[in-house]
């Protein structure tokens, strides 16, 4: 058809598959054309902005059924999560609705706007600026951290391919969750916080509270009903997906992953309360996480070297700067220095952008073969 409002007046049912930040002026401009009954979703990542431009713009006899699919373009939608948020409806175009979204075969959740905008910040926004982050402090140092000896392992692997899988995407598929999102940008501020916060800490040499607020944390988190539970990953089960070869691990202090934690227990957000609404990369990010935290060994040789080991303070104070700098990107609301710092970093790594999206399939199927999404913890 020749152009949008043709589509918007023949249509029973429009998806508005556009950019967040631009939800509202597409929707001024065409949905006033909508056909009279037709069904009207979108299927950006914060849910309040694009609601409110439809009550704004949308005839009041059209019906309003949004939807999310809860995962990256390059996932298989069969069995992830499907959001439909069915706003101003009819049982039966609901059921419609199903029907026609049914042919993903993914796992349909109904949730309000809110809630959805609410678990999205819970399970996407620190995660999300965690890689970010990481790949900002690669760049900032010029490194491939995979021709780097010192970050092999398991939990090594999970940090450099989502994180390249991430930068590998469109960076409107971030942008708008983060800065439209009042939820995400709390958990963003937060998250800078707590990594600067603990990062001073390390430097500074002090154990005792280092230790102190990282076990509290750690306790909040992962203590209670969690023990006992099988851990959703395993080392081992990661050490396979390297875009290096096989070399021996040296200890790391894992800021971002004590960073993460120290965000949840500060904000009391339990991560396991939204499992069936959680994206495959937070569900690996969770698991690699929750390895750390519930193995006692481990996370004291984690302490250790935070305290003892300066090997990776340089990459750590580029961390810790780079955390900061996305939180004020997100906190001023530009979408136009979101999109420079991200494309600048995207093309430092684009080289190996195919091998990164290959392990991260084989990574996710791993994880999804290891938790379900019919229930959480």
């Amino acid at each position: 058809m020749p152009n949008g409002h043709l589509v918007s007046r023949s249509s029973d049912w429009i998806i508005y598959s556009v950019p967040a930040e631009g939800i509202g002026k597409i929707v001024a401009e065409f949905g006033p054309s909508t056909k009279l009954g037709a069904i009207v979703g979108g299927q950006t990542s914060c849910k309040a902005p694009e609601i409110a431009a439809f009550e704004s713009y949308l005839p009041k006899d059209v019906e309003i059924i949004s939807c999310h699919s809860l995962h990256g373009p390059q996932v298989h939608p069969k069995s992830q999560p499907l959001v439909i948020i069915p706003h101003r409806a009819s049982e039966k175009s609901v059921k419609l609705v199903e029907c026609i979204l049914s042919s993903f075969e993914s796992k349909i959740v109904h949730l309000s706007g809110d809630k959805h905008d609410r678990i999205t910040a819970d399970t996407q926004a620190a995660t999300h600026v965690a890689f970010l982050s990481m790949g900002s402090a690669w760049r900032a140092n010029n490194q491939f951290p995979w021709e780097i000896n010192r970050y092999v392992g398991g939990i090594e692997n999970v940090k450099i391919n989502i994180t390249l899988r991430i930068y590998s995407n469109k960076w409107h598929v971030y942008a708008g969750l983060a800065i439209l999102n009042p939820s995400a940008q709390r958990q963003i501020r937060q998250y800078a916080k707590s990594v600067t916060e603990l990062f001073k800490l390390m430097i500074g040499g002090h154990r005792e509270e280092l230790e102190n607020r990282v076990k509290t944390a750690g306790a909040a988190i992962f203590g209670g009903n969690v023990k006992g539970h099988e851990l959703l990953l395993r080392d081992d089960i990661l050490d396979k997906f390297s875009l290096s070869g096989p070399k021996e691990r040296m200890p790391n202090n894992h800021l971002s992953l004590l960073g993460i934690v120290d965000c949840w227990w500060k904000l009391n957000i339990n991560p396991y309360d939204h499992m069936i609404c959680s994206t495959p990369l937070f569900r690996i990010w969770l698991g690699v996480t929750e390895y750390l935290f519930r193995n006692e060994q481990l996370l004291d040789e984690v302490i250790d070297t935070a305290i003892e080991d300066d090997t990776f303070r340089s990459d750590d104070l580029e961390f810790t700067f780079a955390a900061r700098a996305w939180s004020d990107c997100v906190s001023f609301g530009n979408f136009d220095s979101y999109r420079e710092r991200f494309q600048e970093i995207q093309q430092h790594f684009e080289p190996r952008f195919a091998d990164a999206v290959r392990l991260g399939n084989e990574m996710i199927k791993t994880i999804l073969e290891k938790t379900s999404l019919e229930s959480g913890k």
